[in-house]
């Protein structure tokens, strides 16, 4: 895609996140965008990077690894989230590279988490990831498991900011929204990472204050 198309189709969402904010009721303070660049080069990045966009999302711990070092070189402002994923044995990787972990679902990954900030002396902020369809194929704790988990990280002293969901692709996301936000208003955690390109504005319908949008930015995303 063309860094022209890239520049437009960024400031087209930029513009619809600001129409849905102010067409919720009870928006969040703030929503950020998250610009999904998972197997988008530099090439693809640099438009969005130069237009000002500063938050972007990776799926694997590798394949940021080859790209990030290098564009944070020029832009040390970014903020890089993880929102795949995240193998315990990956911890290290993912601690010293990201600024924001989205999927945190299990005691394990906490506990690997919480040794490398220690060791490292980073500590990105942290999303419990929760299988609001506790859909097997997918990653996440279910719903009636995350209070344990929620309460287990805060009980490490991690830096757990928010939750995080995908809704089931063929059912109608606001229910799967409500949930999440009714989870997070129990234990007091201020952020929502949930909402995609398909259903972004619903989400900050929800009170959503990181949407993660990437395909309507850099276009359908090449298999590998």
């Amino acid at each position: 895609m063309s860094a022209e198309a890239i520049n437009e189709n960024l400031s087209v969402i930029v513009a619809r996140i600001e129409a849905a904010r102010k067409a919720a009721v009870k928006p969040a303070a703030s929503t950020t965008l998250i610009a999904v660049s998972k197997t988008h080069g530099a090439d693809d990045i640099l438009p969005a990077l130069v237009a000002g966009q500063r938050s972007f999302g990776e799926n694997r711990v590798q394949e940021a690894q080859g790209k990030w070092p290098a564009l944070r070189a020029d832009y040390a402002d970014i903020e890089l989230h993880l929102i795949g994923p995240l193998q315990s044995n990956k911890a290290k990787e993912a601690v010293a590279l990201f600024d924001a972990i989205h999927t945190l679902d299990r005691p394990k990954l906490a506990d690997s988490l919480r040794a490398e900030m220690d060791r490292q002396g980073r500590n990105p902020f942290l999303f419990v990831q929760v299988n609001t369809g506790e859909e097997p194929q997918k990653a996440g704790v279910p719903p009636r498991e995350a209070d344990g988990l929620i309460g287990y990280a805060r009980g490490l002293g991690l830096p757990l900011k928010g939750l995080m969901c995908i809704p089931p692709a063929a059912e109608a996301p606001a229910p799967h929204f409500a949930l999440l936000a009714k989870i997070a208003a129990e234990h007091g955690l201020p952020l929502l990472s949930m909402g995609m390109s398909s259903d972004f504005e619903t989400a900050i319908r929800f009170g959503a204050t990181h949407v993660r949008v990437g395909s309507a930015i850099f276009g359908e995303r090449e298999k590998i």
